[in-house]
């Protein structure tokens, strides 16, 4: 599948005429890509193009630092090491007809996990 640069919306496919070319083209926009010929192309082989995947980089619940020293503090037993306080936080994660999410960080080994 293409995508349009401009819009981001699925390129179609025209056939071409006489010169037996191809071209993706926007059915929103005027973005116009051409050049592939249609003896190239086959039903067996389709049209195929590879990305490489890049990874977001995951940001920790609490952010910075400054936070932690502020979080308030629970009566939390700790999944990984079995500490009994943590800090904690509550955010609106769905809409608001449902619970609050609780995000914990131990205070012994500062692993985070959280609690719907």
């Amino acid at each position: 599948m293409e995508f349009c640069p401009s819009c981001g919306t699925l390129l179609q496919i025209d056939p071409g005429t006489g010169s037996h070319r191809l071209r993706f083209f926007c059915p929103i926009c005027p973005y116009v890509c051409a050049g592939f010929r249609t003896r190239c192309l086959s039903p067996i082989r389709p049209i195929v193009r590879k990305a490489k995947l890049v990874k977001k980089e995951v940001e920790p619940i609490f952010s910075g630092d400054d936070a932690m020293k502020l979080a308030p503090q629970t009566e939390a037993t700790c999944p990984r090491c079995g500490h009994g306080k943590a800090y904690f936080q509550q955010r609106q994660l769905r809409s608001a007809d449902e619970p609050m999410t609780i995000f914990y960080m131990c205070c012994e080994c500062s692993y985070n996990w959280k609690e719907d």
